[in-house]
């Protein structure tokens, strides 16, 4: 399972989380960074990485921010 990127990035982009990926499968979008699925290793460096607490394994997104989950799919065209 891959990690999602939720709401509290928007806006941030700090790049901390994107320094520590150990294969870059963070990118940069339009108003957040979003983690490509098949890039993932899910290796959950990028978790504590986040300045602002926005990285969670997909399993694990909160009830209120699973529509970034959708949002971090469509985005690579899955």
């Amino acid at each position: 399972m891959p990690h999602i990127i939720t709401s509290p990035c928007i806006g941030v982009k700090d790049q901390a989380c994107t320094e520590v990926c150990p294969v870059e499968c963070i990118y940069e979008g339009e108003d957040q960074f979003l983690i490509h699925p098949d890039e993932c290793i899910d290796c959950g460096a990028c978790v504590p990485a986040c300045p602002v607490s926005a990285i969670f394994p997909e399993e694990d997104v909160p009830e209120n921010e699973q529509p970034f989950i959708r949002k971090n799919y469509a985005h690579f065209g899955l």
